[in-house]
């Protein structure tokens, strides 16, 4: 069959040599960080945004996102974590969550609008297209760290998961739903729309107000997750609830206000920083 196709990891090691380890994970974080910055820079241009901006604001959303989306992975998880804290740091290992990540992004980007004086949500708007491609990258290193799968499944897709990396009450079950490819296409499916969407705004007959695409993002990322996270079997959980469902729907909704604050009700977005205030970003070199 044409999509019969069946993966298995060849393990989340690239090379080790000595006390020298370069694993998938890492190496994915990192291109996604890299084309994620370069691809922000590009689209800045456009928005008539000193692409210098989006550099800065590169370390700062590294320095905050992923100790926070590490965080909330292990506050979900304290019960395992206590256990054996020493795993706690051991981000290479896998155990990162695209929330925690947003949120600790989010604040980050507060701050800067506010200490470089320039709109909040004109920067989340160069920002989205490179997350949900980021994302469609990072989500290859659940593959290589055989994690993140859904429940088994006999379809003529399917991913193989080795004995040790089952739940133990699904030990007998050998082929799962590759759910971080059903993500990683997605999430390229959202990327290739919040693409065009920017550049069909650019027109003047198709102007996007600012703060368009961060709702987009925010509607189409989380549809996608709510569907594929009812096929995941380590879901973070509070009490009975999958968090990330929760969270998701959250999105959504906030996603439709803002759209209909931006078109139904014609306004403006809210933001850290006055228009009144906001610097001509283009000449900004600092």
């Amino acid at each position: 069959m044409l999509l019969a196709f069946q993966f298995q990891s060849p393990g989340p090691i690239i090379l080790e040599v000595g006390p020298i380890v370069v694993r998938w994970y890492g190496l994915l974080i990192a291109s996604a960080v890299l084309i994620g910055v370069t691809l922000s820079q590009y689209l800045a241009k456009f928005r008539d945004v000193n692409p210098d901006l989006l550099g800065d604001l590169a370390i700062w959303l590294v320095v905050s996102a992923i100790p926070s989306a590490r965080l909330y992975y292990v506050l979900f998880e304290w019960q395992e974590y206590s256990q054996r804290p020493g795993d706690i740091i051991a981000i290479w290992k896998g155990g990162i969550a695209i929330h925690g990540a947003i949120i600790g992004g989010t604040i980050a980007t507060i701050l800067f609008a506010r200490w470089k004086r320039i709109s909040f949500w004109q920067l989340l708007d160069l920002v989205a297209p490179s997350l949900i491609l980021g994302q469609a990258i990072g989500r290859w290193g659940n593959f290589f760290n055989s994690e993140a799968f859904g429940k088994p499944t006999d379809l003529p897709w399917k991913l193989y998961i080795a004995p040790n990396y089952r739940p133990l009450e699904l030990l007998n079950f050998d082929y799962f739903h590759p759910t971080f490819l059903y993500e990683s296409l997605w999430n390229l499916g959202v990327f290739i729309l919040l693409l065009s969407l920017f550049f069909w705004g650019l027109q003047p007959y198709n102007r996007l107000k600012t703060g368009t695409l961060a709702a987009v993002y925010l509607i189409a990322y989380s549809l996608g997750r709510v569907w594929i996270e009812w096929l995941r079997t380590d879901s973070l959980m509070l009490g009975p609830l999958k968090i990330a469902q929760i969270v998701s729907l959250s999105a959504i909704a906030l996603g439709l206000v803002i759209l209909a604050w931006l078109y139904w009700y014609k306004r403006t977005l809210p933001d850290v920083v006055s228009p009144q205030k906001q610097q001509r970003t283009i000449s900004d070199k600092s």
